[in-house]
């Protein structure tokens, strides 16, 4: 079996960058050596792709076998999160939402509980990238940033039984939709009081003003359109912690899957 590579051109300078993308719930990226010169940098991505099959699905759209929701179904016996993966038969998880909003803390403990992969598209870039993503906005701008990071997610999008967690302004780019619809697409809604709480004392670089909850605010009316599109809202509260913000989304999803009309869906098998 031999993994293809993929090279393309994006404009974030200096970087020579390798991602390695290894199988099961480890991964590992090689970031370049030298620094480039050269206003562009090629990333060269090595995805795992096999041959993709359409699976027929039954009244719930995802699973044939186990179509039930525990929730609603007491006598169902199992996990919420471990049978949710199940009913999700391997469809990828794009957690979207602002800054601060708790993507990668409860991508985490959700992965965690569902056996899927959790893959963060921030790390990733800072990872390959060798520097913070504040160091990328002030040495190579947004711009470049936000084309990175449509390189990366597409990247992960190569994946199964994933769950990515994204960055805040990723929904803004019209073309990262393309990858976000191959999975199920969950909101993180929090209120900006809230996240300010959080994050206060960070060096976020969108955030670096004179009145960082007004610029905040700002934000997310900006995106409230494009986060709406997910398939799945959660309101989370202030007082909600971690497992409990998890918990309250594999709830959700679960009664996404309920909904879901029949569909033919296509799978990396």
């Amino acid at each position: 079996f031999k993994i293809p590579l993929i090279s393309s051109m994006i404009a974030l300078p200096r970087l020579l960058v390798t991602l390695a993308f290894l199988f099961g719930t480890a991964f590992s990226f090689a970031p370049a050596s030298p620094l480039l010169h050269d206003r562009h940098a090629v990333i060269t991505r090595s995805i795992p792709r096999t041959r993709s099959t359409a699976v027929a699905l039954s009244a719930s759209g995802f699973d044939i076998d186990n179509p039930f929701n525990p929730f609603k179904n007491p006598e169902v016996e199992g996990d919420p999160a471990r049978l949710l993966s199940t009913r999700l038969r391997g469809c990828n998880l794009y957690l979207v939402g602002m800054m601060g909003s708790g993507k990668s803390a409860v991508g985490k403990a959700l992965a965690g509980g569902m056996g899927y992969t959790f893959l963060d598209t921030d790390r990733i870039l800072e990872q390959a990238a060798g520097v913070s993503i504040p160091q990328i906005f002030e040495e190579d701008g947004e711009v470049a940033f936000r084309k990175a990071e449509t390189q990366v997610l597409e990247s992960v999008g190569g994946f199964e039984r994933c769950l990515g967690s994204t960055g805040g302004g990723l929904v803004v780019r019209e073309e990262n939709w393309k990858t976000l619809r191959t999975g199920v697409v969950l909101y993180l809604n929090v209120a900006p009081t809230t996240i300010m709480t959080r994050i206060r004392g960070t060096d976020r670089p969108l955030l670096q003003t004179d009145n960082p909850l007004e610029t905040l605010i700002s934000l997310v009316e900006m995106r409230r359109e494009r986060y709406e599109r997910a398939d799945v809202v959660v309101n989370v509260k202030a007082n909600m912690d971690v497992q409990m913000t998890a918990d309250a989304c594999v709830k959700a999803l679960h009664e996404f899957v309920d909904g879901n009309p029949p569909v033919i869906a296509r799978f990396y098998r």
